[in-house]
């Protein structure tokens, strides 16, 4: 937005020199991006804020120049916009299709012009702020444009067929326009046009036709005033690929109350410079304007900011700024809200208001307040602990979306009980809430397989979406990944192992550990997948994916596992708090067993029949050696089990270790069709 020191001026007795104005404004919340001098006057190049439409308007600045300079602002003279109304004729008519797309329209016929170039006060002005001039009654709709803030058009009224009056409608298919730049454009059902009883005659709130375009012959024009859909022209805007001053301040929202009182200063600026007068005058329909009053304690503000300001300087300064105040109890204010303030809904809206005007350096330096706090969310932190843990067990953190494609999502099973559609999906792509994440970690193993990464190890925390019939059930739930070649260095060589379903098992037996979760356990529940419990409560599952998922991502010779664990079902059993335990004292000493078992034997029962035979003295028992060859019958694996001995009161000796350690193997190939090696 662009206005002259001597324009505001006209409103503001302004003493201060430009520069020194230029940073008030910036300190008030007007950005002077630039300040430029320009025959004798300076020129402010201001960003506005797209929720301050009212500040695209030389009044509109000039009243909050008026505000920060503690100045009175002079109203432009006016001899009532109601005076329009004595020039209503029924024979102009206007007829609006959709009231949503144009809620108010006026027309107003001027006749007996003189198009002449514009007289030099006026040329200079509209120069001044970058628009070139035209002729008379063009430059007076560009200058009451700048002024108030509202778009005017003007068309030659003897190029209009009126026979079924002026139509505000959108485009018919096929319909084109000839714009007054000279360029043909398309139009469609999504754009709003001003038409007459033949063709389209301008593309609403954006440009007028070259047909109907004011020009040296012109001698009676119809004013065109009006406020138009904000998202209608925006997307017009947008699909023309054209921006025009007009389009710029209708796509932010206009204030109707100014409308009539811009179109009366327009008719009388057209009568001055080129002699017209005024014969008719019509509008689509009477618009109210629903007045908006707050209630406003005057200690909130003070509260709000951290210091008094004073009541006098807040009544003072809302007055300033255009709210009507009156007092309603003690310490209470009725305010009125002026119809250009939109953004202005709250009691915080006010306060922030006056902290504008005050001054941002007027709020003192000091140190927030900090107050402990006496809960937590243990959602919230055992999730981030949950994310910690897995990062330390070497796991990368995936973030997809939560809309999937259906089609996708059948790859992975049978889910159309389950299924949360969206109603306005963005792209089909995108049509469903995922009722599992297993699908978006598919997609992003399958990325990186393509970027030929040799180890993935991905997990993701989200929310799947359950139709539960009445209602939807939103669930946090944890997918983790795993596969690929992992390389480990050991004893000075370096071992590369394929992993897969026992190293993604092993991961989550580690992440239970950390959150001292002993009661679970793994049930093969189909031909692809292992089902999860704690306290024989499903938790969750590990999942192979089919053949035809695995083609779809085109992934070749792969298994691929990918685990969905409830947090919903996990959090509330884990350990929120962390004790400390102090290192052993005493060492340890170290036996294994190798054995060959067969496929079908489960391993928790071996170890926890170890554990048993071994007594309190074992401390820990686990697989540390794994081999399926040559050597090893087929439907059989070598296990080797390291088994740990410690005692927290004393040190062991190899003698009382080795007459423990010699028990298992006889309970072990009692209990189990095992072979010690």
């Amino acid at each position: 937005m662009k206005v002259t020191y001597n324009w505001l001026k006209d409103y503001v007795n302004i003493k201060m020199p430009a520069e020194s104005l230029a940073d008030k404004l910036t300190m008030a919340g007007l950005e002077v991006t630039s300040l430029s001098q320009k025959d004798g006057d300076y020129v402010f190049e201001i960003e506005i804020t797209s929720n301050r439409p009212d500040w695209l308007s030389v009044i509109g600045i000039a009243k909050e120049v008026a505000a920060i300079t503690n100045s009175k602002f002079k109203k432009p003279p006016s001899k009532g916009a109601h005076s329009l109304n004595r020039y209503i004729n029924k024979d102009l008519r206007i007829k609006v299709q959709d009231p949503g797309d144009c809620p108010l329209y006026t027309g107003t016929i001027i006749r007996g012009v003189s198009v002449l170039p514009s007289p030099g006060w006026l040329r200079k002005r509209v120069e001044a702020i970058g628009c070139h001039s035209v002729n008379n009654v063009v430059d007076v709709t560009n200058y009451v444009l700048f002024e108030y803030g509202q778009p005017l058009h003007a068309f030659d009224l003897d190029r209009l067929n009126l026979n079924d009056g002026i139509n505000v409608r959108r485009a018919n298919a096929q319909e084109n326009i000839l714009t007054i730049d000279g360029e043909l454009v398309s139009l469609d059902k999504g754009i709003l046009v001003i038409a007459d009883s033949r063709s389209p005659v301008a593309i609403a709130g954006i440009i007028g036709g070259k047909n109907t375009e004011v020009g040296n012959g012109t001698v009676n024009i119809l004013l065109e005033a009006a406020v138009f859909n904000q998202a209608l022209i925006r997307k017009a805007r947008q699909s023309l690929g054209m921006q025009t001053e007009s389009s710029y301040r209708f796509e932010r929202g206009l204030d109707p109350a100014v409308l009539k009182e811009a179109s009366l200063a327009a008719v009388q600026l057209i009568s001055q410079v080129s002699n017209g007068k005024i014969t008719a005058y019509r509008a689509s329909r009477e618009y109210k304007i629903k007045a908006k009053k707050i209630i406003f304690d005057l200690n909130y503000a003070g509260s709000f900011l951290g210091f008094d300001i004073g009541k006098v300087k807040i009544n003072k300064t809302l007055s300033a700024l255009g709210f009507t105040v009156k007092k309603s109890a003690k310490d209470k204010l009725i305010v009125g809200v002026p119809s250009q303030r939109r953004d202005i809904n709250l009691a915080a809206d006010l306060t922030e208001e006056i902290a504008r005007i005050v001054g941002y350096d007027k709020v003192p330096v000091s140190l927030p307040a900090i107050r402990p706090n006496a809960g937590q969310n243990t959602v919230r932190v055992l999730s981030g602990r949950i994310k910690e843990a897995l990062v330390g067990l070497g796991f990368n953190e995936i973030i997809t979306y939560s809309l999937i494609d259906r089609g996708f999502l059948n790859l992975f099973g049978d889910y159309d009980n389950r299924i949360v559609e969206i109603s306005n999906p963005l792209s089909r792509d995108l049509g469903i809430l995922r009722p599992t994440i297993i699908p978006s970690i598919a997609r992003c193993i399958s990325y990186n397989l393509s970027q030929r990464q040799p180890f993935i190890s991905l997990f993701e925390m989200g929310n799947v979406y359950i139709n539960e019939g009445q209602a939807v059930k939103e669930q946090l739930v944890l997918g983790m990944t795993m596969c690929g070649q992992k390389a480990s260095f050991v004893n000075s060589t370096t071992v590369k192992e394929i992993v897969g379903f026992r190293h993604l098992k092993g991961a989550i037996e580690s992440l239970f550990k950390f959150f001292d979760i002993n009661e679970y356990e793994f049930n093969i529940s189909g031909p692809d997948s292992v089902s999860l419990s704690i306290a024989s409560i499903e938790c969750g599952a590990i999942r192979r994916l089919t053949e035809k998922a695995l083609n779809s991502l085109d992934i070749k010779n792969r298994d691929i596992f990918i685990a969905e664990l409830f947090l919903d079902k996990i959090i509330p059993v884990a350990a929120a708090d962390k004790t400390y335990k102090p290192l052993p004292l005493y060492p340890a000493i170290t036996r294994d067993i190798s054995l060959i078992v067969k496929d079908t034997t489960n391993i928790a029962d071996l170890i926890q029949e170890i554990k048993k035979c071994a007594g309190k003295l074992l401390e820990e028992a686990e697989i540390s050696d794994y081999y399926r060859g040559q050597q090893i019958p087929a439907g059989y694996r070598s296990l080797t089990i390291s088994c740990l001995y410690r005692s927290s009161e004393r040190t062991l000796t190899d003698s009382e270790i080795n007459s423990i350690h010699a028990k298992i193997p006889g309970a072990l190939e009692s209990s189990f069709d095992i072979r010690i090696r």
